[in-house]
């Protein structure tokens, strides 16, 4: 049996694959004959360096095959040597930014995919991170995963052009999600699966001028994965619809304060700016209160739309949200990648956008204008 040392290096959450794929190895040489009793589990654990469930999950693998079976009180026995089974079982790695905010639907909508083709997943978070999400990547490979779905930090790095250079380097198949080259080349082959953040927002800025807004505010964000794209559209819709342009009330910030957040409203009443758009459900919530505790009234005095639809139905005032189809976008990513790996180099480039659709809710008063008009 293999020692610690072996799977020392293997990262958590993979350890029970590498074990599972060391029995087999040594099934398949002999070292445990058909017919024959493996270890017990505390043995194998024992001589692993792992927990019993580890081990547990990684004889579970070998049962799916029909190499070993457990047999009530007596012990796992060997029934096969392992053939082409090892082949056709798939395992993909996905690399996220964040397990816990956006993300978290981008994750089911794999998970649902790659489950029913029979393929598992090995999810991997980068905490934002540009060296976890280095040594993340490098781990999931050395684990011997088929194929990657990467979210990569693209708007922390000082030059995302040079991840594009090396991108192709890659030893597996790979579909990028929500992030896409930022100057790419007529010819560019990457594949990616992306929602359309700059449609979002430029949605939400017509979707106030429908309310009769024309002077509008951006409450954004820095240094996000989609905040550029954000303002990008919030930029174009002011400038195609010849709206004013009020910088006064166009900020952005890395992370906003309570009392950045509280004279941001204040600066809206004095530039009489009647409808705001804001990056992020949360700080669209803060703001709402910090509106309240100032006297004005959302909608009636300042309307708002937020971005991103994690938490915006949650508040006192249910938040009008942009709502980036997050699930779906997972889902087809994985079906890009299913692709990728069954036809290889046959399969089509996709390169794709999907719209977010805006969920009209209380906080942009267009609820209240249509029980009016009724």
């Amino acid at each position: 049996m293999t020692s610690e040392q072996g799977l020392a290096d293997v990262p958590r959450g993979m350890k029970f694959r590498a074990l599972a794929e060391q029995l087999r190895e040594e099934i398949a040489t002999g070292v445990w004959m058909v017919g024959g009793r493996l270890p017990t589990e505390s043995e194998l654990a024992r001589a692993a360096g792992v927990g019993i469930n580890t081990v547990r999950r990684a004889v579970d693998l070998l049962i799916e095959d029909d190499i070993v079976q457990r047999r009530q009180g007596s012990g796992t026995y060997v029934l096969a040597q392992p053939s082409g089974i090892r082949l056709q079982r798939r395992f993909v790695g996905v690399l996220v930014p964040s397990t816990s905010y956006f993300y978290p639907k981008v994750i089911e909508g794999i998970e649902r995919v790659l489950s029913a083709a029979g393929v598992r997943v090995i999810l991997s978070s980068s905490e934002y991170n540009l060296d976890v999400e280095a040594e993340q990547t490098r781990q999931l490979l050395q684990a011997g995963v088929d194929g990657l779905l990467l979210v990569p930090n693209l708007h922390l790095m000082e030059d995302p052009g040079l991840f594009f250079e090396d991108l192709p380097d890659l030893p597996v198949p790979y579909v990028l999600i929500e992030r896409r080259p930022p100057h790419p080349t007529l010819d560019d082959a990457t594949p990616y699966v992306c929602t359309n953040h700059q449609g979002g927002a430029y949605a939400a800025v017509r979707h106030f001028t429908e309310l009769g807004h024309r002077r509008i505010g951006h409450l954004g964000r820095l240094r996000t994965g989609t905040a550029d794209a954000v303002q990008a559209g919030f930029d174009a819709a002011i400038t195609e619809l010849g709206l004013p342009v009020i910088p006064a009330v166009n900020q952005r910030r890395e992370v906003w304060t309570n009392e950045e957040l509280a004279a941001y409203v204040q600066t809206c009443a004095d530039n009489d700016v009647s409808a705001v758009f804001c990056l992020g459900d949360r700080d669209a919530s803060a703001l709402v209160l910090h509106a309240r505790r100032l006297g004005v009234d959302v909608p009636g005095d300042l309307a708002l739309v937020a971005y991103d639809d994690e938490v915006a139905d949650l508040g006192e005032v249910p938040l009008t949200a942009v709502s980036p189809p997050k699930a779906e976008v997972g889902a087809l990513a994985a079906e890009l990648l299913l692709r990728r790996l069954t036809q290889g180099e046959t399969a089509p480039i996709h390169q794709v956008q999907l719209r977010p659709r805006l969920v009209i809710r209380a906080s942009c008063g267009a609820m209240t204008r249509e029980l009016v008009q009724q």
